[in-house]
């Protein structure tokens, strides 16, 4: 297993916990997953753990589920999908967007007032969008997203939080990155990892 595969393990492992934060994880893992469209809603990711927490997820911040899940028993790419046109509109109005009206997303600061929320908008734009090497051969992390509003604003949010990052445009993604161990000790900490945090110290 790599190590960003157990970085997204310790993360799955933290209770859902009250509403406005299953949002904000949520509205993280959208706004870094493969698509976040008025048409489609696609999250693919290979982390088992992720494909267990995403259903719960969706399940307690609308009370519905994903229109496409993948098998329990499924290895490899895992793939959520969304195409009611019914449920993308009450996603789109829960994080303050139109799915009529708005074709550029940005982040909505609003949904991210409290401590606890930001931390887990970080933490759920991570499980979708993130990647860190193993500490044992580089130091590096990035979250890439295909929203370069977003990942402006994202990188706005970790400044705020004592964070500098760095970016660059790569392959038609947009990536925020830190390269400094210690800048990834403390990001890791922040968004829940404490034990990968202590790996890469």
């Amino acid at each position: 297993m790599s190590f960003s595969s157990n970085v997204k393990q310790e993360l799955c492992r933290l209770p859902i916990s009250r509403r406005q934060e299953s949002a904000a994880e949520l509205y993280g893992i959208l706004l870094y997953c493969n698509a976040f469209t008025a048409e489609l809603i696609r999250v693919t990711t290979e982390s088992r753990d992720l494909a267990d927490r995403l259903p719960r997820l969706m399940k307690k911040v609308f009370g519905f589920s994903f229109d496409q899940e993948p098998d329990a028993e499924q290895t490899g790419k895992l793939v959520f999908s969304v195409e009611s046109q019914e449920k993308i509109h009450k996603i789109f109005a829960q994080f303050g967007l139109s799915a009529a009206r708005d074709i550029t997303l940005h982040v909505n600061y609003g949904m991210l007032e409290e401590d606890d929320e930001r931390l887990a908008f970080l933490r759920g734009a991570f499980l979708s969008g993130g990647s860190v090497t193993d500490p044992a051969k580089r130091y590096h992390l990035e979250l890439a997203t295909s929203h370069l509003q977003v990942s402006r604003e994202l990188e706005v949010l970790l400044r705020e939080c004592g964070y500098p990052p760095k970016s660059v445009a790569r392959n038609g993604s947009f990536i925020t990155y830190f390269k400094q161990s210690d800048q990834i000790e403390d990001f890791l900490t922040l968004i829940g990892a404490p034990v990968a945090a202590m790996s890469v110290m």
